[in-house]
């Protein structure tokens, strides 16, 4: 038996949620968001699939990520035998990006003969391909195929699909990919034997503070498809590890935060070559300065609580 408990929300809500994020329920829930009304950015709902029946405070909880539907009262059902993980995928259309063909074991359809296709399905960490920021990514990675790449690395890799991507764009690169969540990195090794995706180094890692991920620097293409705050927190981190002139590629933001991030890259160096704006979100495309970037003062971890979101 399984359980969904449905809420309204705002489209701005529904992308805010960190299905990553440690709720204190245990199993945690499966998060799905979906529009309900084609092109309504206020007319979405919020779907939780749970194991058992939710109890007072695990409605609270979920209830709490949506401030638009205070008052409202949830919708919860008993799913019984059905396979709920398949039908809260069932909405969402196979993605085609580039080289890149994106699906859940839900969908059926014909992969295209250029493309190379990855599934992914929803669960214990964010990174499907269908938000904005990683279909952007991804097509942000595809313009860059012609470009040589040796040494890279996803931070916040949430299901792995983007270091996967650049696995296959760059086959003799070294391509390493990070979490700060455990769980995320066993999703990524998981999807990756999945998908017969081989040679992809994982790190449980706090941002780029991590001895193994600093001794393999410098990176000459870095990832990192997080959110606004902690991506400004880890500019001079990230710049620190980058190769002079390397290719950074930053997602997870607002376009009203895009002006912020960037001036947190500038101050260490980096210049802005080109946006991908995709509705309310920017992808970013940077390059690091012509030599390594040395922080000039110790760096602060603080703002990386809830840092993946890779959707």
């Amino acid at each position: 038996m399984s359980w969904k408990l449905t809420l309204p929300c705002t489209r701005a809500e529904a992308e805010a949620i960190d299905a990553a994020e440690d709720f204190g329920i245990d199993p945690a829930p499966v998060l799905m968001t979906a529009e309900t009304v084609e092109d309504d950015t206020e007319t979405w709902r919020l779907d939780a699939y749970f194991e058992d029946a939710p109890d007072a405070r695990a409605v609270a909880v979920i209830a709490a990520l949506v401030p638009s539907a205070t008052g409202r009262a949830p919708r919860i059902e008993e799913l019984g035998d059905e396979d709920w993980v398949t039908m809260s995928q069932s909405g969402l259309a196979p993605l085609h990006v580039g080289r890149f063909y994106v699906h859940t074991a839900a969908q059926g359809g014909d992969v295209p003969p250029d493309a190379r296709a990855f599934l992914i399905d929803a669960g214990r960490a964010f990174g499907t391909g269908h938000h904005e920021t990683t279909s952007g990514c991804l097509a942000m990675l595809d313009s860059l195929a012609e470009d040589r790449f040796a040494n890279v690395i996803d931070l916040g890799t949430g299901t792995g699909l983007l270091a996967f991507a650049a696995r296959e764009l760059w086959p003799a690169a070294r391509v390493i990919a990070t979490d700060i969540d455990a769980v995320a990195i066993d999703v990524t090794v998981a999807n990756a034997a999945l998908n017969r995706v081989e040679r992809i180094e994982t790190i449980v890692a706090d941002g780029a503070l991590s001895d193994t991920i600093v001794d393999a620097a410098p990176y000459d293409l870095l990832i990192a498809n997080i959110l606004a705050g902690p991506l400004m927190s880890m500019a001079p981190e990230v710049a620190a590890i980058a190769a002079p002139r390397a290719t950074i590629v930053l997602a997870g933001l607002l376009e009203t935060q895009r002006a912020d991030v960037v001036a947190a890259f500038t101050a260490c160096g980096c210049t802005l070559a080109s946006v991908d704006r995709r509705g309310d979100w920017s992808v970013l495309r940077l390059t690091a300065g012509a030599e390594r970037h040395i922080p000039t003062a110790p760096i602060d971890p603080k703002g990386r609580d809830g840092w993946a979101l890779d959707l």
